[in-house]
């Protein structure tokens, strides 16, 4: 359930690459580069980080072919994906929830300290969107608006600090992610922002 899970967030982040790609007026190479680094990015440099080497995204080739599959579909059918774009909000607040709590889980598991592993968890749910961001010659989204990075670090630190008390892994996941996707899409509904000097 998990892989499924995982997949479905690699899904999503690839569309959102893939859309990106699009409006930048990339060619289809290009759309499916970006998606691939979208959607697997953040979890690259988690895996470098922790020294898992190759890569776990590398490894098994379900999460190679999601990417590809899903900008070759979005380039194809991208003013119909576009129009989703509420549903593609929320199912990227999904994702980075999912990215976020698994990633600092994983650093945890690796025996990561607390600190490390927040701040991996984030750079998981975060980092294919930065690289995105500066493949495109943009500023990273999360650098200038959007609550985003600041949902990602309060899910990561509630993981980190139910492991610290001990507490059971799949509930403090599960409310971690629920925090982070909340947050998310309340701070969309919304339309808040985190203040500028």
């Amino acid at each position: 359930m998990l892989v499924v899970l995982d997949l479905l967030g690699v899904a999503v982040f690839a569309a959102s690459g893939a859309l990106a790609a699009v409006h930048a007026r990339l060619d289809v190479f290009g759309v499916v580069v970006l998606a691939a680094v979208t959607a697997l990015g953040g979890g690259i440099v988690r895996d470098v980080l922790l020294g898992i080497t190759p890569p776990s995204t590398l490894r098994q080739w379900p999460y190679l072919v999601v990417p590809a599959v899903v900008a070759l579909l979005v380039s194809r059918w991208h003013p119909a994906v576009a129009r989703l774009r509420r549903g593609v909000q929320l199912a990227d607040a999904l994702g980075l929830a999912l990215f976020v709590t698994t990633g600092t889980a994983v650093a945890l598991g690796t025996g990561a300290p607390a600190i490390t592993s927040a701040l991996v968890g984030v750079i998981t749910g975060i980092g294919g969107g930065v690289l995105r961001d500066v493949l495109l010659n943009e500023v990273p989204t999360v650098l200038c608006r959007e609550i985003y990075a600041l949902a990602a670090a309060a899910g990561a630190v509630v993981v980190v600090a139910g492991d610290a008390v001990g507490l059971p892994q799949l509930p403090v996941t599960l409310a971690a992610a629920g925090l982070v996707a909340g947050l998310r899409v309340l701070a969309l509904w919304r339309r808040w922002n985190v203040p500028a000097p």
